[in-house]
């Protein structure tokens, strides 16, 4: 965006220093181009197996409620099942990601020109910051039933009853509760975006990695 600062004006018109000068049209059509393309990634990435499981960065660990189980588990040669169970939400995370694309395109969409018009001018996170404003809640309804399909398809209630019931086992153990499925929604949207900050510093450092006719002539490159 340095080789073409399209917001910014200089004597009441928008700086041209690559010919011919692209329209507002096409400015905001490119900028949501950039941003739809790397929520796509983003979406790809996090929806596929390992996406959560494997990233060290996003990982969903236990609920700190059930790490007390996992110490207790350990004492007895049982900490497997509690492993079991946080492969198990992970999963889910992976699984109810994907509706998330959906939600991205429409928010991207509706961007007015003055919306991304204020997004390139504000902070490097403002499109991170727009998109949770308007997407948080509906993803995390998007997301809640395949979130607990999910648990339940791979097991992950019947991990939890079976840890709950080796753990009832022990002598003079806490009382623990653990919501399952809200965990999973917030670490798994918090996941989200996290990786949609990155993408959105990424869009603003080198806005035309993913290149397409249109960035080439926004953004001024050859």
């Amino acid at each position: 965006m340095d080789k073409l600062n399209i917001f910014k004006k200089s004597g009441g018109e928008t700086e041209d220093v690559s010919g011919e000068k692209p329209s507002y049209g096409e400015i905001g059509d490119a900028f949501k181009e950039a941003l739809r393309m790397g929520t796509e990634q983003v979406v790809s990435q996090l929806g596929a197996v390992d996406g959560f499981n494997g990233d060290p960065t996003i990982h969903i660990p236990l609920p700190e409620e059930l790490k007390t189980i996992k110490r207790m588990l350990a004492n007895i040669g049982m900490s497997h099942l509690v492993d079991d169970l946080e492969l198990k939400l992970n999963r889910a995370a992976e699984s109810a990601t994907p509706k998330a694309k959906k939600l991205f395109m429409q928010a991207i969409t509706e961007m007015t020109f003055e919306d991304v018009k204020a997004i390139y001018d504000g902070p490097d996170n403002s499109a991170t910051v727009y998109f949770q404003g308007k997407m948080t809640l509906p993803l995390k309804k998007e997301m809640e039933p395949i979130v607990e399909e999910t648990l339940s398809q791979v097991g992950a209630i019947n991990a939890y009853d079976n840890v709950m019931e080796q753990y009832k086992t022990l002598p003079f153990v806490p009382d623990v509760k653990a919501d399952l499925t809200e965990y999973v929604l917030d670490k798994g949207i918090e996941g989200i975006f996290y990786y949609i900050a990155k993408e959105e510093a990424e869009i603003r450092k080198n806005p035309v990695k993913h290149t397409t006719d249109l960035l080439k002539k926004v953004f001024g490159m050859e």
